[in-house]
């Protein structure tokens, strides 16, 4: 009897796994990268074109130079494009925009520690419109 319920018990929690590893889906990720943005993100930042806020507009970032928003001013270590916004070069300014742009005027914010967060994020990015 014991180990019946044993057997059932280790079922039911296998069902509950693989359910729950089948929500986990590209979409589901992506709308968790848009919340992620949207609590970290978007009190200055925007993902739509030219709608510049506190920062830039962040509209089709990846593979954009640094600078390159219209319309908006830029601390002298962003302006001219000297930075490519690839993904690890996104990765490492959302970890810590410091050690990427010195001077920068990101203040208060200071970075994101975690990896899987900064990558639901730039993810969410790539796919923005």
């Amino acid at each position: 009897m014991m180990r019946s319920m044993t057997h059932a018990l280790k079922a039911i929690v296998g069902g509950f796994a693989i359910a729950a590893a089948a929500a986990i889906t590209p979409a589901a990720s992506l709308e968790t990268g848009e919340t992620l943005f949207n609590n970290s993100c978007r009190t200055c930042h925007s993902v739509k074109a030219d709608d510049n806020r506190l920062g830039p507009n962040l509209h089709q970032i990846v593979g954009r130079k640094s600078g390159a928003a219209s319309g908006f001013n830029y601390s002298p270590s962003l302006k001219g494009g000297a930075i490519t916004w690839d993904e690890a070069t996104l990765d490492k300014f959302i970890a810590n925009p410091d050690s990427v742009a010195s001077g920068n005027t990101m203040k208060p914010f200071t970075g994101i520690s975690d990896a899987g967060v900064r990558k639901q994020i730039i993810e969410f990015l790539k796919t923005a419109k």
